[in-house]
């Protein structure tokens, strides 16, 4: 059998040629000719064409397209549906379709779409629910928001500590298919307590007739159910796990969060950190095209209030020195130079330290370090910068010498304390459990304003006399 090898460009190339049949086909109404068409791709290929068919022609033509779709695999193209087409389609389907689509889901992803619809439709869909995975439900639907025990299944294989090698991979060939994962398995006491785990690979290649509680590995990382998620996450990016095991109070093994669920909640924390860092709070996990023009104000608005106030004081800043102003005029022409230095310094320093605790690498232990970091590197920038400015000033502008040196001794003085200013309230924004990335962008620019203002008036007014 041959086997043909594509580039990405080559596969990106191929999608957008089929995206362009299909909406050619549509225009002329064949829409059993799209069905064709969309099952030569991936499930997650025609999930995204969907959406694009809604985007370009409205949900219900997506619609149409999603019923002419086999069974199956419409459940996996449902399955990587954004969330609001998902409840789109929920809430324009027939209950025996929604029916269909639930029970065949992932027990994660059903959580995930049930979290999303109306109460009353989740009360009609469990209903018809059997009790035991009704209870299940249930459960899995009363954790907190954002928690492992949210992003979790249950859909583990578990193992005996008194079972053989054998008797394990029997279990996991008659159980695998409906696991989520099969690469680990996780060995249960009594009461479903978690005392070890076992990898397939150690099991495929072990004697059949060794014990499971003689060679699992007793020494394992779990999470919490209440554990916020990205916690989790940096368990995962710390050991590069698969999967792992989520317990309650009392040790029990609950589910498992597997690196795909992770995945997700990386690129949400990532856009959310970013959001922050340019002044957006809130704004509905939705995309940039999706979120109404309201709902963009509503997030962007408190933030531009806030720090519309803050420069309140800056301007009380500039009139207290006034006179000092209009007795050397040239020192306004330096302002916007050292300000904007100023906050170009703090936030390059807030934005490695930010980066720094997400990965682990900083903690607000190091602050003493990142201190004695920061110094010295803002000495060196601070010297070069007012090197470059005191030639500028002095020489090609022709102002007096004392007004070049005024000018540099304040560059070097903003740059050393935004720096640090800049890596250290990050930190503190930590201790007292608020999200470092607030204290960058436009709080740090702010910030480093006042600074650069006080500081430059005062050095003024000692160097000048004024």
């Amino acid at each position: 059998m041959e086997h043909t090898e594509y580039t990405i460009e080559e596969m990106d190339k191929a999608l957008e040629e089929t995206k362009k049949q299909i909406f050619e086909l549509l225009e002329e109404k064949k829409y059993f000719q799209c069905r064709d068409e969309l099952l030569g791709c991936n499930e997650v290929d025609i999930a995204e064409i969907l959406q694009e068919v809604e985007d370009e022609y409205g949900t219900q033509k997506a619609l149409m397209l999603f019923r002419t779709l086999p069974k199956d695999t419409s459940v996996e193209v449902f399955a990587n549906l954004d969330v609001d087409e998902q409840v789109a389609i929920i809430n324009l389907i027939t209950d025996p379709e929604i029916q269909y689509i639930i029970d065949e889901l992932d027990f994660d992803d059903m959580i995930d779409v049930l979290e999303e619809l109306p109460a009353n439709l989740v009360d009609k869909i469990l209903e018809k629910t059997p009790k035991a995975e009704r209870h299940l439900i249930n459960t899995f639907l009363k954790y907190k928001e954002y928690s492992a025990g949210s992003l979790m299944t249950p859909d583990y294989i578990n193992l005996k500590k008194e079972w053989t090698v054998r008797e394990a991979l029997d279990h996991i060939k008659e159980v695998g298919m409906d696991s989520e994962t099969i690469y680990t398995c996780y060995v249960l006491d009594t009461g479903r307590k978690l005392i070890g785990i076992m990898s397939l690979r150690a099991l495929v290649i072990m004697d059949d007739s060794l014990i499971i509680g003689d060679i699992m590995r007793e020494e394992y990382i779990s999470a919490h159910v209440d554990d916020d998620q990205e916690e989790l996450s940096e368990l995962f990016k710390k050991y590069g796990y698969l999967a792992i095991p989520v317990v309650d109070n009392e040790g029990r093994l609950v589910g498992i969060v597997t690196v795909d669920d992770i995945l997700d909640v990386i690129e949400e924390e990532a856009t959310e950190d970013m959001e922050r860092m340019g002044g957006v709070i809130d704004s509905d996990d939705k995309d940039y095209l999706d979120l109404s023009v309201l709902g963009h104000v509503k997030a962007r608005l408190p933030w531009l209030m806030l720090l519309m106030f803050s420069y309140f004081i800056t301007g009380g800043i500039i009139q207290s020195f006034e006179d000092a102003l209009s007795s050397v005029i040239c020192l306004v022409t330096y302002m916007p130079m050292l300000m904007g230095t100023g906050g170009n310094s703090g936030t390059q320093a807030s934005t490695l330290i930010i980066r720094g605790m997400a990965t682990g690498e900083v903690e607000p232990s190091d602050a003493l370090s990142v201190i004695w970091k920061e110094l010295r590197i803002s000495l060196i920038v601070g010297a070069c910068l007012s090197l470059i400015n005191y030639l500028r000033i002095a020489f090609l502008e022709g102002q007096p010498p004392m007004v070049a040196l005024t000018v540099c001794v304040s560059m070097i003085l903003i740059v050393i304390v935004a720096k640090i200013i800049g890596a250290l309230l990050p930190m503190g924004a930590k201790l007292i459990k608020l999200d470092p990335a607030l204290m960058s962008g436009p709080m740090m620019a702010s910030i480093t304003d006042m600074i650069s203002l006080m500081t430059y008036f005062s050095i003024a007014k000692a160097l000048l006399h004024i």
